[in-house]
């Protein structure tokens, strides 16, 4: 794909603007930003500073017309047909790939088109049956809600016992009861305060002790290199809604490295994962490679919607995503300390950044409020209870301006007192 002009800053401009040279400096690094115009691959709306991709990412331009052609075309028209015509069976796999192209896998170990929640089930379970005579899986406890959910329910199918380790602690646990371990679970990026684990050293003490890697990887994918090849991961999942902007509940994906795939066992042997689906076999065999991770029919207008997103990436080098990335977070934490310290808010985010990941968050006892008066003004962010506001940032799209813009705009809804300080209502999606 061919890119365009940079698209014009867009957003509300900062109001009583902190000095000068913190202006200034957006200003350059946004001149000098050789991506910046990636942001034309975007549908961003007007008058809107966007810092929540990290939880749902923005419409990318390339969605709307494959979307309508889809639903008019090969849904309208070619109806059962486009199964074969138009390569809606063989979407799952194609997708994957596309993803793996993302995370540093070959071809042929990724597969696309089920929930994160039935990936991470899936991932686990067949972790577990490859270790079949360990008794314990590890998991952070400070994982996402649903990795440690599913952990739960996967150690009661299969009679393991959960142990929550932080990743700091790992080696130290491993060394004193690796031997019982059958997988190690983790995220390489801590949800909350955005930290970043390293993914190298984790999966290198887990393989010295025999276990088994899954990696969660829904706020990696797209925000900064992978390599799963290269480092040995054994399964990783991830989901398509956030740095990959495949839209809401956008299919999630799962990786098993080639080595294990002889002998993968999956417990959701749906008909789309058998060797011959169109056979109607009274058995189950499964298919052979990635293919056998197949469940259901897979939902073919949100595999395609994400496919669409995928070419967002086209020709871009994750390593300058990376880069700029951390120009994006290392300036907003300066903007932070130069305008928000003063007024009670704290970094939580390591200001090192080989531990830093695409986002920063900040400590405030009024996060819930704040983000809502932030939202007034144009500048979309979100929270995590009770106190951390989560600034993500997409270095395809997301420009200093943005970061400058949201700092004044916190800074200013603080000193005005221009915010409700009651904690999250129930159930309230920020």
């Amino acid at each position: 794909m061919t890119t365009t002009t940079p698209a014009p800053a867009t957003g509300p401009a900062p109001t009583n603007a902190p000095a000068t040279t913190t202006g200034e400096e957006a200003a350059r690094l946004d001149a000098e930003d050789a991506l910046a115009p990636l942001r034309e691959r975007f549908l961003l709306p007007q008058g809107v500073v966007y810092l929540d991709g990290n939880s749902l990412g923005p419409l990318p331009a390339a969605v709307p017309p494959v979307l309508a052609d889809a639903v008019h075309r090969q849904w309208g028209t070619g109806l059962i047909r486009s199964w074969n015509a138009h390569g809606w069976w063989e979407a799952p796999l194609r997708v994957g790939d596309a993803v793996g192209r993302l995370i540093g896998a070959g071809p042929g170990q990724t597969v696309a088109g089920d929930s994160t929640s039935v990936q991470l089930f899936t991932a686990l379970n067949a972790a577990a049956a490859l270790r079949p005579d360990r008794p314990l899986l590890v998991t952070d406890p400070g994982h996402f809600p649903t990795d440690r959910y599913l952990a739960d329910a996967v150690a009661r199918v299969r009679g393991l016992q959960v142990r929550p380790v932080p990743p700091a602690g790992l080696e130290e646990f491993l060394a004193a009861e690796g031997d019982r371990v059958a997988v190690v679970s983790y995220s390489p990026v801590d949800f909350r305060t955005g930290e970043l684990y390293d993914m190298r050293a984790v999966t290198d003490a887990a393989h010295r002790a025999g276990a088994l890697v899954l990696w969660d990887l829904c706020h990696a994918a797209g925000a900064f290199p992978l390599d799963v090849d290269g480092l040995g991961v054994d399964l990783a999942v991830g989901c398509g809604y956030k740095f990959l902007s495949g839209g809401p509940g956008a299919p999630a994906f799962l990786y098993a490295a080639r080595r294990h795939h002889e002998a993968l066992e999956t417990p959701l042997t749906g008909w789309t994962g058998h060797a011959d689906p169109f056979a109607m076999a009274p058995g189950y065999t499964p298919a052979p490679g990635i293919a056998r991770a197949r469940v259901g029919t897979p939902p073919i207008l949100s595999l395609l919607a994400l496919e669409a997103a995928l070419t967002a990436f086209d020709g871009v080098d994750l390593a300058r995503v990376r880069a700029k990335s951390l120009s994006l977070t290392g300036f907003f934490l300066r903007c932070a300390e130069e305008l928000l310290a003063p007024l009670g808010f704290e970094a939580v985010t390591p200001s090192d950044p080989a531990r830093r990941g695409s986002q920063v968050a900040l400590r405030h006892p009024h996060a819930y409020g704040l983000v809502q008066a932030l939202a007034e003004r144009g500048v979309i962010a979100d929270m995590r209870a009770p106190d951390l506001l989560r600034f993500g940032v997409n270095a395809l799209y997301t420009t200093h301006r943005d970061m400058l813009t949201a700092a004044v705009s916190l800074r200013d809804v603080v000193r005005t007192a221009a915010y409700d300080p009651a904690p999250q209502p129930s159930g309230r999606v920020v």
